[in-house]
């Protein structure tokens, strides 16, 4: 919901209690410490408020902003992960192409939530490139039978992979290991060795029967498509 929709619900609510004798617009205008017109103007859909005027409203209406939201989209919106209560953090999975860039996650988007160790997260180190304070950290994503062919035998088809989205460097996590990665281009999430070379984010597979992929950088940088360091892979059987 936009601005201007929040301000349509305030306005419904408003006439309301007009209609209902609980308040006239001049009892308002008056509380809010605004001209009679004013209030007037705004009730018959002939201008809008500013924010600091919305808050003079609600403040005299006690009334929050969560009570102008639509019910739906706010149960919509709500975070559904619990906080942890005991040596397990909940991670949620989501959908690798349409939501793995997302710095966090709503009631929709989450399609399951998995426990892991606290101890082990702890013991991951991160690598951030750019601000991701505000991203949450692990999430988990599936691979697709696409993507797991492609990096056979280290991912099988519906495995689930744990990310890292504050490792978004290059640099290697282990001396003699290369990172695999979730890299998102053009609307899909690809797992993948990769590499920068030239100008270009070079994905690589580890079954050599598939290509490798070419991520041109125009103008940015391999931290820019790095969603995260695939940093565990949990297998089904």
């Amino acid at each position: 919901m936009d601005f201007h929709g929040l301000q349509e619900n305030l306005r419904q609510l408003l006439l309301r209690r007009v209609r209902d004798g609980q308040l006239s617009g001049l009892q308002l205008a008056r509380q809010a410490g605004f001209q009679q017109p004013h209030i007037s103007n705004f009730l018959h859909c002939k201008r809008g408020l500013s924010l600091d005027a919305l808050d003079r409203v609600l403040c005299v209406l006690h009334v929050s902003i969560f009570d102008l939201l639509d019910e739906k989209e706010l149960t919509t919106r709500a975070r559904i992960v619990p906080p942890p209560r005991d040596d397990f953090e909940n991670i949620v999975l989501v959908d690798a192409d349409l939501n793995a860039f997302l710095p966090r996650f709503t009631r929709d988007q989450v399609k399951e939530t998995f426990k892991v160790s606290k101890s082990f997260l702890r013991r991951l180190r991160p690598a951030m490139e750019g601000d991701r304070s505000r991203w949450q950290r692990f999430i988990f994503l599936q691979a697709s039978a696409r993507e797991a062919m492609s990096m056979y035998p280290r991912l099988l088809p519906g495995a689930f992979v744990l990310l890292d989205r504050h490792y978004n460097s290059l640099l290697p996590y282990r001396r003699s290991e290369r990172n695999m990665y979730a890299v998102m281009h053009a609307g899909r999430c690809y797992l993948r060795y990769a590499e920068q070379q030239a100008l270009c984010l070079t994905l690589h597979n580890e079954n050599r029967n598939y290509p490798a992929h070419s991520v041109p950088l125009a103008g940015k940088s391999p931290p820019d498509f790095i969603v995260g360091r695939i940093c565990s892979v949990q297998i089904e059987t």
